[in-house]
């Protein structure tokens, strides 16, 4: 079991005027935690107004509405006043989710050339029991390489315990670790390279539907990053020494699937010659606020500093939850469709009309470009973006909604990523050291190289931490959390964390949106795990199949 412990815990403020309900909550989805106070109090959505302009992290776990948001609107409720409700550290522990156990079996058959012939994926996760929750750590080895004959299982016990959630990568965090390990023992077997192992199974199709990736660059991704990497020069097993040290290369395929889903946006054009734009999605400290700025600003040719974006309140046009790595593929189409709109109504209201100060130039022709407006091939025939605004009564506004159409039947659409390991094992302490990692990604279009690769930094991170540090001890007498504080909770800290090389290859994928974006947040955390189990194989010979990899398990 691990724990999310973000740096803000959970904390809700709710206040009623009247029979109408304000909260300020720390949300992954406020038109969600709207949605289910509207059930829960049994009032109309209309009169509930969540607000959540950033939040200070969150992982999964405040994806819901959780019962302490609730409780703080029947406290508020009852007791005529606002409320405000924050959870310490250890009840983060309790009543807002981790991720579950998960006990899997994987069984491969193949050839000694190194191909596939089966593979069978047993999973085994644990839920409460007053809510089923499902951690499908089986769904990567439905799509990942191609095998003729592929069988999975999922089973769930339910323990007295809270109900467990989302966590980064739910499933495919887990997944990856199971199936790259295995594939790194055939590796061993065969005696073929984990690199040209994986090669010989390559997917050019999803094996499970066998319809075409709408993009897939792993292949480069494995090249880019063994050069990277030195991978040419990985040591044979237990035969690399450095001081006390055994030192081991590895390296695993990371993957995570294109989620979309519905969005709306508005825009609008101001007099000062300024935009606003809004959609009522989340930042949870990714870059929604920046990405979605620039976005709008090559939509309504103005400038970044001129675009001011509008998220995290239910009163905004409806967004998904920030989950998923869905918020780029499906907020910003919904935000660049809702610009052009506004952009298309500007144009018109300046080459139309009476008033048109480009009064009979050609739509076509007409260029919107760093806040003016101008005839291409004449700029002496310009004029500020605001001065158009100005010349109509009416604002210039533009709306729109977007959201996965009938692509999703055609493609297959996922990110896939090779992550690469160096680990120092202490050969007396078993103390195990991640001097440097290199990860190379295919995850379509790059809307922000600083923010994305931040990301992808970040779930290295925690990949480090799910390998080597993160452990929720259950008493298995009371169901309650031991370690529950972040002292007793490892995670990483500067010195756990090496060298971190990650890149992002060329990839253009015209199907997954307008845009050619494809989610970020959570491949990172995929592969991490296993390509540091295999390196402490390739330094030590000791195959170690449970997280997280402790000196006790190397003693």
């Amino acid at each position: 079991m691990e724990h999310h412990n973000p740096l803000e815990p959970h904390a809700t403020v709710a206040l009623w005027e009247g029979d109408r309900l304000t909260v300020y909550d720390a949300t992954q989805y406020v038109s969600g935690v709207q949605k289910t106070l509207g059930k829960i109090l049994g009032i109309s959505p209309d009169h509930i107004r969540v607000i959540s302009p950033f939040v200070g992290g969150g992982f999964g776990c405040k994806g819901s509405a959780w019962s302490h948001v609730a409780l703080a609107a029947m406290a508020a409720r009852h007791v005529g006043r606002p409320v405000k409700l924050i959870l310490e550290r250890t009840e983060m522990f309790a009543p807002v989710g981790s991720r579950p156990q998960t006990e899997q079996r994987i069984i491969i058959g193949a050839r000694r050339d190194g191909s596939l012939t089966a593979l069978s994926h047993a999973v085994l996760s644990h839920t409460s029991v007053i809510e089923e929750y499902t951690e499908p750590s089986a769904t990567v080895t439905r799509m990942l390489y191609s095998c003729p004959n592929l069988k999975t299982q999922q089973r769930l016990v339910s323990l007295n315990v809270g109900t467990p959630t989302f966590q980064r990568a739910p499933g495919e965090a887990t997944g990856t670790f199971a199936l790259e390990v295995a594939l790194d023992e055939l590796s061993v077997a065969t005696g073929i390279d984990p690199i040209e192992l994986r090669l010989r199974n390559y997917a050019d199709k999803e094996p499970e539907t066998g319809k075409p990736w709408s993009s897939k660059s792993l292949r480069e991704c494995y090249r880019a990053g063994a050069e990277r990497f030195g991978w040419a020069q990985r040591p044979a097993p237990q035969t690399q020494l450095h001081a006390d040290d055994c030192v081991g290369y590895g390296m695993a395929t990371a993957t995570y699937p294109v989620n979309r889903n519905k969005a709306s946006a508005s825009a609008q054009y101001l007099e000062d010659g300024s935009a606003v734009v809004k959609s009522g999605s989340q930042e949870l400290g990714t870059g929604t606020y920046t990405v979605m700025s620039q976005v709008a600003s090559d939509a309504l040719g103005v400038t970044v500093r001129s675009i001011r974006f509008e998220l995290g309140d239910s009163r905004l046009p409806a967004a998904p939850v920030s989950g998923g790595s869905m918020t780029c593929a499906s907020v910003a189409p919904a935000v660049k469709l809702a610009c052009e709109r506004a952009r298309a109504e500007l144009v018109r209201r300046a080459t139309t009309g009476d008033l048109a100060l480009l009064h009979g130039s050609a739509v076509n022709d007409v260029v919107v470009e760093d806040g003016w407006i101008y005839v291409r091939g004449d700029p002496s025939r310009r004029l500020r973006v605001g001065a158009v605004v100005a010349q109509g009564g009416d604002p210039v506004i533009g709306n729109a909604e977007s959201g996965p159409g009938a692509e999703r039947d055609t493609y297959a659409m996922h990110s896939f990523g090779a992550v690469f390991a160096e680990v120092h094992v202490d050969r007396q302490l078993g103390q195990i050291r991640v001097p440097r990692i290199v990860g190379r990604y295919g995850v379509g279009r790059l809307l922000n190289e600083k923010t994305g690769t931040s990301q992808l930094l970040g779930g290295i991170v925690w990949g480090i931490s799910m390998a080597l540090h993160e452990v929720s001890e259950l008493d298995r007498r009371t169901g309650r959390i031991v370690n529950a504080n972040l002292a007793d909770y490892h995670v990483p800290v500067h010195a756990d964390v090496g060298l971190i090389d990650v890149a992002v290859v060329s990839e253009d994928d015209p199907y997954v949106n307008s845009l050619g974006a494809k989610g970020i947040g959570e491949i990172g955390i995929t592969g991490v795990a296993a390509a540091i189990s295999n390196a402490v194989f390739n330094a030590t010979g000791r195959r170690i199949r449970s997280l997280p990899i402790t000196p006790d398990k190397l003693l």
